[in-house]
């Protein structure tokens, strides 16, 4: 059975919220639980799996120190390892580029070679544009506290449901 680290980015701590509730859900599969900001690049080389968790600022950019740990990312080997990811964003606020940050993070973690898992479906979102989308999803859960906080649980559960097999094994 994996042992998977989440790591997130949160400003606001709506990021955070959500990383402890997927933590809630997978219970002892989860090793740990870290801001990214504190985090080093043996964190994520030693975890058996990640879940990963970004929020997208302004217009389309990742969340601080998710930018500060850049430099990092791109110099990690992920070659096989299962990644997950999840996204919060602004739907009403930044239609235009909603969730557009998990794109980011996104292609920066394939291209370092991960298995990524958890694509989500995009149908029950109201937005113009996202660069987290993939063939008709989202390449990972997709959060929006600011206009459906109702709706957080739910898709965290549903989520979660859907990745655990992946991390089980």
């Amino acid at each position: 059975m994996a042992k998977i680290r989440i790591f997130y980015g949160s400003s606001t701590g709506n990021t955070a919220i959500v990383a402890k509730m997927i933590q809630a859900e997978l219970g002892d599969l989860v090793e740990r639980v870290q801001n990214i900001a504190a985090a080093k690049a043996d964190d994520l080389t030693d975890a058996d799996a990640l879940i990963l968790g970004v929020s997208t600022w302004e217009y389309g950019q990742l969340q601080g120190d998710w930018k500060r740990f850049l430099p990092q990312l791109e110099k990690i080997d992920l070659t096989g390892k299962t990644v997950a990811l999840f996204g919060l964003g602004s739907a009403g606020g930044f239609s235009g580029e909603f969730v557009t940050g998990l794109g980011t993070l996104h292609e920066i973690v394939k291209g370092r070679g991960a298995k990524i898992v958890g694509s989500w479906p995009a149908h029950d979102y109201s937005f113009q544009r996202s660069g987290a989308l993939e063939g008709g999803s989202f390449v990972g859960l997709v959060i929006d506290q600011e206009s459906e906080s109702h709706k957080t649980e739910s898709r965290v559960k549903q989520w979660v449901a859907q990745i655990r097999p992946y991390f089980s094994t």
